[in-house]
C-alpha cells in the first residue's frame, strides 16, 4: 500500500494537483444546485387593460413609393451613354474595375456595356436604371465606384487609378 504522506512529500506539485482537482469536483457538486433568481419585469400598458395599437389600413393599402418611380428601360439609357461616346471594336476588359467580375462583365455586355468609357459617363439616373437590371449584383455600381475607376481607366491614368483604389 502507497503511504499518502511520503508520496505528498516526494511529489508536491502532484499533491498540489490532486487537491485542486477534489476541491473543483467538491465544488461542482455542491455549488452547482443554486437556485435562478427571477428577474424583475416591469409592468406595461397592456397589463393595465389598454388595447393593442389599432393597424393604419389606409397606410398598408397605399402603394408603394417605389411602384410610383418611372424608371427608363435599360436600353434607352445604354444607348444615350454609348452615342455619347466613341465606340469600341472589341471593349474593354471591364474586370479590371475592382467589384466587377465576370458575371457583372457578361450580364453588362448584354445590356451594350463593354468599355470603361461608357460606364465613366454614367448619370446618377443611368446607375438607378443599371442597378434595376443586375439582380443580385444591384448597387455594386455605387458601393464599388464603378464610375470613378472606369475614368481614371478610360483615361489611360493607371497611376492616378493605382493611387486612389489601390493595385491595378
Amino acid at each position: 500500500m502507497i503511504d499518502l504522506q511520503s508520496w505528498a512529500v516526494s511529489h508536491p506539485m502532484a499533491a498540489i494537483g490532486a487537491a485542486l482537482v477534489v476541491l473543483a469536483l467538491l465544488w461542482l457538486v455542491l455549488g452547482g444546485k443554486r437556485k435562478t433568481r427571477e428577474r424583475h419585469r416591469a409592468p406595461d400598458a397592456l397589463d393595465e387593460g389598454a388595447a393593442p395599437a389599432q393597424r393604419n389600413q389606409a397606410l398598408i393599402d397605399a402603394p408603394s413609393a417605389a411602384a410610383s418611380v418611372v424608371i427608363a428601360p435599360v436600353a434607352e439609357v445604354v444607348v444615350e451613354a454609348a452615342a455619347d461616346v466613341a465606340p469600341v471594336a472589341a471593349g474593354d476588359d471591364l474586370t479590371q474595375i475592382k467589384g466587377l467580375g465576370p458575371k457583372l462583365r457578361a450580364r453588362l455586355g448584354e445590356l451594350g456595356v463593354t468599355s470603361f468609357a461608357q460606364i465613366a459617363s454614367w448619370t446618377e439616373a443611368d446607375i438607378v436604371a443599371i442597378d434595376a437590371q443586375l439582380g443580385s449584383f444591384a448597387g455594386r455600381a455605387t458601393r464599388d465606384q464603378w464610375v470613378a475607376q472606369a475614368g481614371f481607366l478610360a483615361a489611360g491614368d493607371v497611376a492616378g487609378y493605382e493611387a486612389q483604389f489601390g493595385k491595378l
